[in-house]
């Protein structure tokens, strides 16, 4: 079943029909003030951070997953009739009530038409700002004149900290004051305390919220949620909307809202215009600044104009058209915009994530960038400067860097038990894409501190990161897989030993030989390239299981990922990255990866292990906790897939590996969204697999690992296009296309890319020119380009 279309052309999701499977959702702001909204226009707001500067409250795990939100509702002061802006809360029947919504790159466009009425609801936040807009319109296309009345709706917090405002009710509901002046509501918590804007986390300072409206006479309003409401009414049915008037209601205590009415007399034809500021600090003060930097139509719409300009800016750093729309509307548009709401939110704030995380995880957060560092270098950079300073001067790091409240150098060491063993691997990922995007090969060479003492170059964090694994190494020699090694199900003990790391390990000690090479710093290389012999062997004597390769070896020499076992034989990671890391090559690669598409393809992408468990005791490993096919058992855990499908490209499996790329691209999903229920232009964290009853169904949209790690093996590794220290390399490895084209910016240049596919090969490239002059190999010299530059590809055998 479809809901939608992907509108490429305006980079956005139409949604033609309201009623989603789940509720889809958009991402309002910056990395300051955020907020999601969704095709009903529900959904949240904070400042900072979700769990401690939440100041619009939502409720989840409900039915819908949406509300509270920003509603518009409209009274017909005729009839008495009313209904909402957006399909929901109200929920007119479909067949009367018409509704489209665009989500774009940070805006939303809900269009309704109901009872001869069409209004238009446009949300966004100015760039740079600390308050969002809704421009509304409302439109007769009656042949009579209608009196209508308009009311905003909003549900304050009554306590930043979400966890205070959802759970400490006997705390809370005593904190508030509300306040009415010149069209505007204001609510303050602790009206009593100081504020205290210095230290952020002080929950309990004052800090005002405020709405307005500009453009039209408010005529009414309310600010006690229980009385807008009424005792046994619901967001669908406000007291106060089904009455047609405001109560002008104030509050101390209990629930404040943010209701303004307004009262709109239309001619036949005629359309009317207002807009509303809601945000943060006094209504007074930063109220009326916002109010006066939207108060015409004209300036409304030339901050609109700023925020669609900056977004697409943000992600045009990679455009490419091929033989599959699905393909284009992710690579074009959705999967980069995916990845800047993941860089921005790292995994705390969506409908799903409820407070349970709030900074930075480290090894997510190091990821993440991964999908950002082409289109915002100069974000990257401070963001991964955060991040690296994050680690310890044993080579560890901290589990969560807040970026509100961060002291490198000062921050407590990491105790023991909390370290995970892949946390610092990532940086060999990550820290080379920057520097290769750049062409900064000094970089390496700057000074950062450490997270508790001492200091370093970003070299020697290398060093660190790979030493802090050499130093906790099993019986096998393998490193320890600690409190986690990604998976946080695997119960591996103290020595217990982690084979993916030990991949990952030897992946880092190839880069680092890479890297010290360039610095010339031949004693390193020396001693990397020691290690990396030793470790080679100590994998294969240890982990080789004939097909494929063990997943981890438990203290007491219990083996995860064996044809010995009953459940959890197989196992996707340690089969990828043996290929990513170059310890399987040639005919041991290839009977790897055909282990894996025999054991763990299937029609929604790659399982993570198989078979599921169902009776291995959970003090040998957490995944039972799980039904099977769900997360951690045998899903299809979408992290992972991206490593699945690099591995088969660098074996040159195109066709291979884009199967089992579209099997999880959400845009393929779009015709039969009903199979995936979830928004079919992000992706996900898990899709339930065919283990499991719900099989197909995916959940946690937005916030994950997915998709930095899909942007990267769709840009990377499909159209190959990868940028490297001397150049740009294009590598690709497709199914029987013919061919594709794409543009690249790079180090301020741009690069148009034609590639030719006539014999229809999967991998190979034949020839390359770069305006119209021959260059040997398939790397584009920097030093070689112009501002401008045309390159042709064709693909074939040297």
């Amino acid at each position: 079943m479809q809901y939608g279309y992907f509108d490429d052309t305006r980079k956005e999701y139409v949604i033609t029909r309201p009623d989603t499977p789940k509720s889809w959702s958009n991402y309002l702001g910056d990395t300051r003030y955020g907020a999601i909204i969704t095709q009903n226009a529900g959904g949240y707001s904070f400042f900072r951070s979700s769990v401690q500067g939440r100041f619009l409250r939502l409720s989840f795990n409900k039915v819908p997953l949406d509300q509270p939100g920003r509603f518009v509702y409209l009274h017909d002061r005729e009839n008495t009739d009313f209904w909402s802006a957006s399909w929901q809360p109200v929920g007119k029947p479909l067949d009367v009530y018409k509704s489209e919504c665009r989500h774009g790159s940070a805006y939303t466009l809900i269009t309704s038409e109901y009872d001869q009425i069409k209004t238009e609801s446009l949300y966004f936040v100015p760039k740079g700002q600390q308050f969002e807009v809704w421009r509304i319109r409302v439109t007769n296309n009656d042949i009579r004149k209608r009196s209508l009345r308009a009311f905003t709706y909003v549900e304050f917090a009554s306590n930043w900290n979400m966890n205070d405002d959802q759970n400490n009710l006997q705390y809370t509901q005593y904190i508030i004051q509300t306040a009415y002046k010149d069209g505007f509501v204001d609510q303050v918590n602790n009206p009593y305390m100081p504020e205290d804007p210095e230290h952020f986390q002080n929950k309990d300072q004052a800090r005002h919220s405020f709405i307005g409206v500009t453009g039209q006479p408010v005529t009414g309003f309310d600010s006690d949620r229980d009385r807008f409401i009424g005792n046994y009414h619901t967001y669908a049915n406000p007291v106060s909307v089904v009455n047609g008037e405001c109560q002008n209601t104030l509050t101390e205590g209990d629930n404040g809202c943010g209701v303004l009415q307004v009262d709109l007399d239309l001619a036949p034809g005629e359309t009317k215009e207002f807009t509303v500021v809601l945000g943060i600090g006094k209504a007074e003060v930063e109220g009326k600044t916002a109010a006066n930097l939207v108060s015409t139509p004209e300036k409304v719409q030339a901050e609109y104009q700023k925020v669609v300009d900056y977004w697409h800016g943000r992600i045009e750093g990679l455009t490419a058209e091929t033989p599959d729309p699905a393909f284009n509307s992710m690579i074009n548009m959705w999967n980069p915009f995916n990845n800047l709401i993941t860089y921005a939110w790292s995994r705390a704030a969506s409908l799903i994530y409820s407070g349970e995380r709030d900074g930075m995880g480290f090894r997510d957060t190091i990821q993440d960038m991964l999908g950002v560092v082409h289109n915002i270098p100069d974000e990257v950079v401070e963001r991964l400067e955060l991040m690296i300073t994050g680690q310890n001067a044993n080579g560890g790091a901290m589990p969560v860097v807040k970026p509100f409240d961060h002291h490198p150098g000062q921050e407590k060491p990491t105790p023991e038990n909390e370290f995970r063993s892949d946390d610092c691997m990532w940086l060999f990922n990550t820290i080379p894409a920057y520097v290769k995007e750049t062409g900064d090969l000094n970089y390496y060479n700057k000074i950062l501190p450490y997270s508790d003492q001492g200091e370093g170059t970003v070299w020697d964090h290398f060093r660190r990161a790979i030493q802090f694994n050499l130093d906790r190494r099993g019986k096998h020699n393998l490193p320890c897989g600690l409190k986690a090694d990604w998976n946080d199900c695997l119960v591996l003990g103290e020595k217990g030993e982690t084979v993916f790391v030990a991949m990952q390990l030897r992946y880092a000690l190839t880069v680092y030989i890479d890297i010290c090479s360039r610095l010339l710093k031949s004693q390193e290389v020396d001693w990397a390239e020691k290690e990396l012999k030793q470790l080679t062997k100590d994998i294969e004597n240890a982990a080789w299981d004939g097909e494929w390769y063990v997943r981890a070896i438990k203290e007491d020499g219990y083996v995860f990922g064996t044809k010995a076992v009953d459940e959890g034989k197989i196992w996707l990671n340690p089969q990828s990255w043996a290929i990513i890391s170059g310890q399987a090559t040639g005919e041991q690669a290839e009977t790897i990866m055909n282990s894996v598409e025999k054991y763990l393809a299937i029609d929604y992408g790659l399982t993570l292990c198989y078979p599921p468990y169902e009776h291995t005791e959970a003090s040998v490993i957490k995944a039972p906790l799980f039904i099977k096919g769900m997360k951690e058992n045998a899903s299809v855990f979408q992290h992972t897939q991206g490593w699945g499908i690099m591995a088969d490209c660098i074996l040159g499996h195109g066709t291979r590996a884009y199967k089992n790329y579209r099997n999880y691209l959400p845009a393929a999903y779009n015709e039969r969204a009903e199979v995936r229920q979830i928004e079919p232009y992000v992706y996900a964290q898990t899709t339930c697999s065919n283990y499991n009853m719900r099989a197909g169904q995916s959940r946690c949209p937005w916030l994950s690992g997915t998709a930095s790690w899909a942007y990267h093996t769709a840009a990377q590794y499909i159209l190959g296009i990868r940028p490297d220290y001397n150049g740009l390399t294009i590598d690709p490895c497709i199914p029987q296309w013919e061919g594709f084209t794409a543009s690249r910016r790079f180090r301020g240049k741009t690069v148009n890319i034609q590639v030719k596919n006539p014999n229809k090969v999967e991998k190979g490239v034949k020839s390359v020119t770069l305006n119209g002059q021959p260059v040997a190999g398939n790397t584009i010299p920097f030093d070689r380009m112009n501002e401008e530059n045309e390159v042709v590809v064709v693909m074939g055998a040297n």
